[in-house]
């Protein structure tokens, strides 16, 4: 798999959304960590998870995509739920295909002083986004959250993978939104 692309509505979002996940053979409860791995490993190239003092007020997560690796960014200095939600969203942002953002260059030249412009420009390899596609990458994240919290609560785990939990699973189904 590469970038799965923008989607044409929530519902196939949603879908697509879900999909990867199966496809990544996740568990609950989800582990963003493992979550990131194996997308990672997917798409062929690592994606590198850094807590970072990013100023306040601004922006709470950022994704670069270099060469050869996606860092993502996020805030240091906020609740351990709200870092996963950061990172949810900006693997939104990887999973949708999406680029970077020009209004970004104020906030490229708070974090690296020392590289110009054009050098951050040229490392990120994005095209530019707006809030449709913020909005798409939020989706993302409370897609994939939405996903894991109902399977924890379901207790969908493998270890209890029995033909109960398989009709309740069945109950579920894309018709309903969730699995």
């Amino acid at each position: 798999m590469t970038e799965r692309g923008s989607w044409r509505n929530e519902l196939q979002l949603r879908r697509g959304v879900k999909q990867l996940l199966r496809e990544l053979d996740l568990a609950a409860p989800l582990d963003v960590r493992v979550l990131c791995d194996r997308l990672a490993r997917r798409r062929n190239r690592p994606i590198k998870l850094m807590p970072y003092p990013l100023p306040a007020p601004g922006v709470f997560g950022l994704w670069i995509a270099t060469a050869s690796t996606d860092h993502i960014l996020y805030q240091r200095d906020t609740t351990a739920a709200h870092q996963e939600h950061i990172i949810l969203h900006e693997v939104g942002h990887i999973i949708s295909g999406h680029g970077g953002d020009e209004n970004d260059r104020e906030v490229w030249s708070q974090l690296f002083p020392d590289l110009s412009p054009d050098s951050v420009r040229r490392a990120l390899r994005r095209d530019g986004y707006g809030p449709a596609f913020e909005r798409e990458a939020e989706m993302v994240a409370t897609v994939i959250k939405e996903w894991a919290t109902l399977l924890e609560r379901l207790d969908f785990t493998p270890d209890r993978d029995t033909e109960a939990a398989r009709r309740l699973r069945g109950a579920f189904d894309d018709h309903q939104g969730w699995l």
